[in-house]
């Protein structure tokens, strides 16, 4: 079984910082990438950013230069550094990972249970 645990969210105020950590656990061969996807009320699922093995990352439009996605592949684990943070950037903020496990069958999908972000004044 794997299971991704995150933690981090919170309330900030407008302009401010939150750190969101995701670490992966149990039967895991290797990670090819891991991601932060966001839902707001009422919206769909949204990719936020992604890291891939080699360090490569992706960032949603709404989110560069504001967030910064990182791994520490020894703990599997990956962080979203969320800065100058917006109204707009409140949602349930999910892990995602892309994995390949030790048992049968080709890499798959898992998710985190989901950590809420709220920026208000």
């Amino acid at each position: 079984q794997v299971r991704l645990v995150e933690s981090g969210g919170g309330l900030m105020q407008p302009g401010g910082s939150l750190r969101l950590s995701c670490a992966a656990s149990g039967s895991i061969f290797t990670i090819h990438a891991m991601g932060w996807y966001r839902q707001a009320p009422g919206k769909q699922r949204e990719l936020v950013a992604n890291i891939n093995s080699g360090g490569n990352t992706n960032y949603a439009d709404s989110v560069k230069g504001r967030f910064t996605i990182s791994r520490d592949n020894a703990k599997n684990t990956v962080y979203l550094q969320m800065n100058s943070l917006k109204p707009e950037d409140t949602a349930v903020y999910f892990c995602n990972a892309f994995l390949q496990g030790y048992s049968s069958g080709g890499p798959a999908t898992y998710w985190g249970q989901g950590t809420q972000v709220t920026v208000s004044s």
